[in-house]
């Protein structure tokens, strides 16, 4: 019995050594990969799908996941160092300071201004711009130049309790566009520029005096 196994032995060793030579490196290292099969892909890294329309899979193909072939592919990390809301793959200002105002870009805009509050104020009935608010409006130009944001300027213009609602709301629109066209004059584009007449609502101080009265005919500019 025993001899009958070292024949065997004998036998079986030669043939072995004669598959392990033929087959060399690569060929062993073939069979290590006979149970490893991925998705074939053509020269350009497209799945090579079969006429069912699926992807095909075969030994030695590509071991990664595909969403051409239905693999469910991980959301993109992106992140928000500066914390102003623009992800930082589209953020062309990053380091923006905590709480500004940024544009679509995440660049610095300008904060929103109130004129005429404390400088001069409109008089009744007028939507002329005085010295000091025409001085007010140069400040926004200037601060507009300057700013690296795109500006998108909304002028808001207001009156005090006096007369008729409708007239004040027709009144409060004169003003804002009084401000908006001495904005474009100095130089911002005139597409860049909206404006809204509010009328009597939201004051800022006490109508039943004059100096609140004063204060209520006002024009804000707001950056968007």
């Amino acid at each position: 019995m025993s001899n009958d196994k070292n024949k065997f032995h004998r036998a079986v060793a030669p043939l072995a050594l004669a598959v392990t030579l033929a087959l060399g490196a690569s060929g062993v290292q073939a069979a290590d990969k006979m149970h490893e099969e991925g998705r074939l892909t053509d020269s350009e890294g497209n799945p090579v799908l079969t006429g069912s329309g699926e992807c095909w899979q075969s030994v030695g193909g590509v071991d990664k996941m595909m969403e051409r072939c239905g693999d469910k592919m991980p959301m993109a990390v992106d992140g928000d160092e500066d914390g102003d809301g623009v992800p930082d793959s589209r953020d062309k200002c990053p380091g923006t300071p905590k709480g500004a105002k940024v544009d679509s870009d995440g660049c610095e805009i300008m904060a929103d201004m109130v004129i005429n509050v404390t400088a001069e104020h409109f008089d009744f009935d007028s939507a002329e711009l005085k010295p000091a608010m025409r001085a007010a409006g140069d400040e926004i130009v200037a601060k507009v130049k300057a700013s690296k944001g795109d500006e998108r300027l909304h002028i808001i213009g207001y009156t005090d309790s006096t007369g008729p609602e409708a007239y004040n709301l027709g009144l409060s629109e004169r003003r804002a566009q009084a401000v908006a066209n001495w904005l474009i004059k100095q130089g911002i584009p005139a597409d860049h520029i909206t404006t809204t007449g509010m009328g009597e609502a939201n004051p800022i101080a006490d109508n039943s005096t004059r100096e609140g009265r004063s204060m209520n005919r006002r024009v804000q500019v707001m950056t968007k």
